[in-house]
């Protein structure tokens, strides 16, 4: 296979099979919340006072307004901005990032495609307590840049499909014994997609990077163009579809050797983003260690094949799940 820019792995960490468990206890955001002092009260009000507030207000809870609090004082945010998508679990905003966000990227692929380019969800190891969950590209102090967007995932705690998360909790080993309060399931689920992001990156396949995560809130790169989010994979004409599924079909044994299972892989979570194939919405992914993990596989096997198909691609299900799970 040509390599297309795909990530060397002798840059990679590729990760074990060995997982850290995950803290859901209460965070600073949740103790600023029940504290509500001065400072709190007046940016919880500055964004009360925002137009895309008053339209999804369902979103902000106190504690809520605490994590953003939490994150613009601890220099991962600096000024919350418009929305790039609504859900049923959770919504993206955008925001410009503050000095300790790095600057994100990675170089893996180069595919050619026509349209514009421009996710709705472009955007652990778990600290707990009031520390912050960060990941940095190298260990060079993070570089200050103002103008720079990230993207805040906001997830809902008690909108969010309560039932439909337990499925992808339940069986992983970071999550033994949660239990069912909802807000710790939908905190663990926020910690699990952080988690997620950093293990993915590190067996080197092309996600958003992961910044910060503070309760419900995760802070990630915004994957886009001056011209707005980049563009998922049905979304473009893809001039060289063989190419793509190559890489696609090697950053899904990649993940798989890593311990992960995206879950949900299909056309509509991977984006074009300056040339390269970048793999999003990791939230619902699970270890290979989930009862769920083999019929999950298979389905994101189903899915891709069935789309690379219709590009023109000679590709099966099976086929191509047999090479997510060859071993050397």
């Amino acid at each position: 296979m040509s390599d297309f820019g795909l990530l060397d792995l002798d840059e990679a960490e590729t990760p074990g099979d060995e997982f850290e468990s995950i803290d859901v206890a209460d965070t600073e955001a949740d103790r600023i919340a029940r504290r509500r002092d001065r400072e709190f009260s007046e940016f919880r009000k500055r964004i009360k006072d925002t137009e895309q507030f008053k339209v999804e207000a369902s979103v902000f809870d106190d504690a809520t307004f605490a994590a953003l609090y939490k994150l613009v004082q601890d220099g991962y945010i600096d000024a919350f901005g418009a929305p790039i998508s609504t859900g049923k679990e959770a919504n993206v905003y955008t925001a410009l990032a503050g000095s300790e966000s790095p600057d994100a990227g990675g170089a893996d692929l180069t595919v050619d495609t026509d349209g514009d380019e421009g996710s709705d969800d472009t955007g652990s190891d778990d600290t707990g307590g009031d520390e912050r969950d960060r990941s940095t590209s190298d260990d060079q102090p993070p570089t200050p840049d103002a103008e720079r967007e990230v993207a805040v995932k906001v997830y809902r705690i008690n909108a969010s499909d309560f039932k439909d998360m337990r499925g992808y909790l339940d069986g992983d080993p970071r999550f033994e014994g949660i239990g069912s309060d909802k807000k710790k399931v939908v905190t663990a689920w926020v910690r699990k997609e952080f988690a997620n992001l950093r293990r993915a990156r590190e067996a080197g396949v092309r996600v958003p990077e992961p910044i910060a995560v503070e309760r419900n809130v995760l802070v990630m790169e915004y994957i886009a163009t001056e011209a707005g989010r980049a563009k998922r994979l049905n979304e473009v004409h893809i001039e060289n579809p063989e190419t793509a599924f190559e890489v696609l079909r090697e950053y899904m044994r990649r993940l798989h050797r890593a311990g992960l299972v995206h879950g949900d892989l299909s056309e509509y979570n991977v984006v074009f983003h300056e040339g390269q194939l970048v793999v999003i919405d990791l939230g619902q992914a699970v270890t290979t260690h989930s009862p769920n993990a083999e019929d999950f596989l298979r389905r994101d096997c189903t899915n891709v094949a069935n789309f690379f198909a219709s590009q023109g691609v000679e590709v099966t299900s099976d086929g191509l799940y047999e090479f997510v799970t060859a071993e050397d």
